[in-house]
């Protein structure tokens, strides 16, 4: 019996996700669970949910529940990771002091001065999953989807030996979305994705052999529909040429050209179609209202009254384990050590790559280099990424303010005198969740 613990259960969307996933495919359902969450509200319900979705699919799994992260992982062969360190009033200091030096944030979990600080105060709970897995699962695959991902990843890879991997789902949204665009069969299209997480990019769009990225840029140009959809995506590839995978929200965080004026929010971030534009704040507004719809949402999905999809979904994570599991290879991308797969990116630094799994393992593949307009974007937030962990190992707060210099976003509107203030009351304001830092040097 494969046995799969869920840490960080508590998320409706994701847990039942990725468990209804599992549940479609022949080895896995009947496979043991556990469910694991520190909160026990949402867990009673999440499990009745759970139950829920067992009723309608006529599948046989094992269920279990706890609080206990040593019992939840223990013998474990896949352990999934999706938790959210503190609540919307503890990340919201991540948005609200670098709102007062002109830095809006739109989403702030994966890089710059928010993305930092919002790793440094879940490196603690992460590693304590990882030493637990080492403990009790050994020989367990960690598969992680909690954000900021290339820091965790980086962290975790420097401080343990767990089997890492780090999973997104906005490579595969990308190609669903190009697809879509093009109106060709995604299963025909023809692609090739590395970078980091957040900032992959389509090395190759091609359909049949032919190259799609003139057919690309025609639409882009021209449809106003696509335009408005994805207006910081689409402005990158018009002026950079390959097309990157995550949102417009969050890229246009990750580079100085779009959120540094407010005429340039106007244009790029306020208007478009996409989930999550680019609008300031957005991430602490969705989560105020969630805290608000929560309970009513999990009675809702308790009780069966939600129509859940059971179809199984574009996640990698349950095709990642059915290829280990049932030796039926399946290729996607995946955050892992550098070890020689981007040669224009640091070595061992947490790299987005093509990735084979079947049932000897996983096998990463190499890329070469990435052009170079490409790789000086990614380069910047690979120096800031280690810097940010190295500082995070070590206790040096100095370098946690020369990381957040760098931030290209944070550096296109603060001086440097600016920025340190800005870490110095970050560092004041999450004090309680940062306790191996010391004074400045």
């Amino acid at each position: 019996m494969v046995r799969i613990a869920m840490i960080g259960a508590g998320s409706l969307v994701f847990t039942r996700r990725l468990f209804t996933d599992c549940l479609a495919v022949p080895e896995l359902n009947c496979s043991c669970f556990s469910l694991m969450d520190i909160n026990a509200e949402r867990l009673k319900y999440i499990d009745l949910a759970i139950r829920k979705v067992i009723e309608r699919t006529k599948a046989k799994p094992q269920i279990e529940v706890t609080d206990d992260l040593a019992k939840a992982v223990k013998g474990a062969d896949f352990v999934i990771c999706s938790i959210m360190q503190g609540g919307v009033q503890v990340f919201r200091r991540e948005f609200d002091i670098p709102a007062k030096y002109g830095v809006k944030w739109n989403i702030g979990d994966s890089m710059g001065v928010a993305g930092i600080f919002r790793a440094l105060r879940t490196m603690p709970d992460m590693l304590k999953i990882a030493r637990a897995v080492e403990q009790h699962a050994p020989r367990a695959y960690l598969l992680n989807y909690t954000n900021p991902m290339s820091m965790l990843c980086r962290y975790l890879q420097r401080q343990t030996q767990v089997k890492l991997l780090g999973l997104c789902h906005s490579v595969q949204g990308t190609a669903e979305m190009l697809a879509k665009w093009l109106n060709l069969d995604l299963n025909e299209l023809q692609t090739l994705c590395a970078g980091i997480n957040h900032q992959a990019w389509f090395l190759k769009l091609a359909h049949r052999g032919q190259n799609m990225y003139p057919r690309l840029r025609e639409l882009v140009s021209n449809d106003q529909d696509i335009w408005n959809e994805e207006r910081v995506r689409n402005e990158m590839f018009l002026q950079l040429g390959y097309y990157v995978t995550e949102s417009s929200g969050h890229n246009s965080e990750y580079n100085p050209w779009f959120r540094k004026r407010d005429e340039l929010l106007e244009k790029y971030c306020m208007h478009g179609t996409s989930w999550n534009p680019g609008v300031p704040n957005f991430l602490v507004d969705y989560h105020l209202n969630k805290a608000k719809t929560w309970k009513q949402e999990l009675i809702d999905a308790a009780l069966g009254k939600d129509n859940f999809d059971l179809r199984r979904s574009h996640e990698y994570c349950s095709y990642i384990i059915e290829a280990l599991v049932a030796n039926r290879p399946f290729v996607f991308n995946a955050n892992v050590p550098n070890k020689g797969l981007i040669g224009n990116l640091p070595t061992d630094c947490c790299v987005e790559v093509p990735v084979l799994s079947d049932g000897g393992g996983l096998h990463p593949q190499a890329v070469g280099d990435l052009p170079a307009e490409l790789a000086v974007l990614d380069q910047i937030h690979v120096a800031i990424q280690e810097m940010a962990v190295e500082a995070a190992i070590t206790g040096d707060r100095e370098m946690i303010y020369h990381a957040c210099l760098y931030d290209p976003f944070t550096a296109a509107v603060c001086s440097m005198q600016e920025i340190r203030q800005m870490v110095n009351d970050l560092f004041d304001a999450q004090r309680e969740f940062l306790p191996q830092f010391t004074k400045p040097r």
